[in-house]
């Protein structure tokens, strides 16, 4: 069964009414909600240029799909999780410009997006550059991966005046990618700290881990820090030290703090179990699904959760507690279950 028809029929909140209908082999139970009545921006979401925007595109649909109330879904469930921890989750009411680095706008088609590494971001930020380069791009896979990290080719909101960024987080669809906490965990070890090539991570943060982590460190270890063990890892993680020190580096710092979904209403939640899927009904939103769609591509490296399983076997059990809390908000905001594999104290 597709992991878009589980999710709808594991939340089965606040519904109205449910409809069942065959899908293939498959019942898949539907949940209709108002979402007419949801809309936070009324009935008069203006028009671009006389075509419809894409947040009345998501709101005011010419056709409900099971899409949209999936989506609905996930906005009900963080709402509802930011109500629930509003004590862990909104520390900070008042949202700086450095809050907003990571919210990336498209002015041409109304829509900000927040990309979170880990997170197929590389090819979302090459899809970015494409709906804002006017012409200059026509395939996001031409652009090299170096070049779509570059900060100049895409402007964030952090870059506008107070009333600009009010405007546009009113007007604008706001939308994120997110993935299991701990699998995603797990990929950006494995790209930083594994990859012979990634020298600055090494230096920045391997030597400090095998610092703090590692009794008897070689002097080689201490110099190199280019062999940081997953153990080593989560403990720096977990150190009140570390998060004293500095913020976490946004490879593995938490979704909710990077873009602030308690703060920030966000319109579409796409998941990385359904990137393909969520990614073209936001390019499909956006007026231009006919002729740009999401790149996708078969990469034998990509970080499963059977190898997240295999990581967390050495992990002990009182260093999985502390490491879940760190990202339980992400587990519940998002929906993801408690792994299977952990042994939580």
């Amino acid at each position: 069964m597709k992991p878009a028809v589980l999710e709808i029929m594991r939340m089965n909140r606040v519904c109205r009414m449910v409809l069942v209908t065959s899908v293939g082999s498959f019942i898949l139970v539907i949940f209709y909600f108002q979402i007419m009545r949801r809309n936070p921006f009324g009935m008069d979401i203006c028009c671009r240029k006389g075509s419809r925007s894409p947040l009345q595109e998501l709101y005011n649909p010419t056709q409900l799909s099971n899409t949209a109330i999936l989506h609905q879904i996930r906005r009900d469930q963080v709402t509802d999780t930011c109500r629930a921890n509003s004590v862990s989750s909104r520390k900070r009411r008042v949202l700086t410009p450095n809050d907003l680095k990571h919210l990336v706008v498209d002015e041409d088609h109304e829509m900000i997006y927040c990309y979170v590494p880990k997170v197929a971001c590389t090819n979302w930020k090459r899809v970015m550059m494409v709906l804002t380069g006017r012409g200059k791009y026509s395939d996001p896979m031409e652009i090299p991966a170096n070049e779509a990290h570059v900060s100049s080719n895409l402007k964030t909101l952090n870059q506008y005046s107070i009333p600009e960024i009010n405007h546009r987080l009113k007007n604008y669809m706001k939308f994120l990618f997110v993935r299991e906490p701990f699998e995603r965990l797990v990929s950006a070890y494995r790209n930083k700290f594994t990859q012979k090539y990634n020298t600055s991570f090494h230096k920045r943060y391997g030597t400090k881990i095998v610092r703090r982590q590692r009794k008897n460190a070689t002097q080689e270890a201490l110099r190199k820090g280019d062999d940081v063990k997953f153990e080593e890892f989560v403990a720096y993680l977990i150190d009140p030290h570390t998060q004293r020190e500095e913020p976490f580096n946004e490879h593995w710092q938490t979704v909710y703090s990077l873009c602030h979904p308690c703060h920030i209403h966000y319109d579409l939640i796409g998941k990385y179990e359904t990137l393909e899927e969520d990614s073209n009904y936001i390019l499909q939103l956006a007026g231009v699904g006919n002729y740009l769609k999401f790149p996708t591509y078969a990469k034998s490296t990509r970080t499963t959760d059977e190898m997240t399983t295999e990581f967390f076997q050495n992990i002990s059990s009182e260093h999985q507690t502390q490491l879940y809390e760190v990202y339980k908000l992400d587990f519940l905001m998002f929906n993801y279950s408690v792994p299977s594999y952990l042994k939580l104290e």
